[in-house]
């Protein structure tokens, strides 16, 4: 997927404008501290949320015209939205976070890509920290569609962080993006010493 060439095309279907409900609730729920990296920030609507609580927060995103978006949108946080590749992380970024915020850059990765993903998690979360993600779980596609969203399952998520992380929270959240009901799963997870 060629994440510049959608927002240069202003296709970016993803975005809703706002941060994820299901995550804004549970920052509501759950003060946290502690500097945090949001992957796949796009047009930095949960890096904004971040900051709103309190977090100490990053975006990250590997589109510079969507980081040039979020930067926009957001001009109070533009040194805090950068250009960069979760997979393959700056030497800054290793093991620099308390907690990684994920709201829909995993659905958007082709299922081959996730151990990529985790191992980006890996370098970027300290021992002790918390990803906290809103996952799509199992979305609906249309006749033909492959994704992204590609389709992805509670099994498929534990099996993904089973060796080197406890699951603190799991749960379908009771607030969506409308069309969202019940196709997502708020899971926390700790990463293991």
């Amino acid at each position: 997927m060629n994440w510049e060439e959608k927002y240069q095309n202003d296709e970016v279907f993803w975005n809703r404008g706002a941060p994820s409900p299901p995550l804004s609730d549970y920052l509501e729920r759950h003060p946290l501290r502690g500097r945090t990296l949001v992957p796949g920030c796009g047009h930095g609507h949960e890096v904004a949320l971040a900051v709103k609580h309190g977090l100490d927060a990053t975006g990250l995103d590997i589109a510079p015209t969507g980081v040039a978006a979020a930067r926009s949108l957001y001009p109070h946080l533009a040194d805090r939205i950068i250009v960069g590749d979760l997979f393959n992380p700056i030497a800054d970024l290793h093991g620099a976070f308390d907690v990684v915020l994920e709201h829909t850059c995993m659905s958007g990765l082709h299922p081959a890509l996730r151990p990529s993903y985790r191992r980006g998690i890996d370098l970027t979360l300290r021992p002790g920290g918390l990803l906290i993600g809103v996952w799509f779980i199992n979305p609906d596609l249309d006749p033909g569609h492959e994704g992204p969203p590609f389709p992805f399952s509670v099994a498929a998520l534990t099996e993904l962080f089973a060796d080197g992380y406890a699951i603190l929270a799991d749960y379908v959240p009771d607030q969506s993006f409308s069309g969202r009901e019940g196709r997502e799963r708020v899971r926390v997870l700790q990463r293991l010493g």
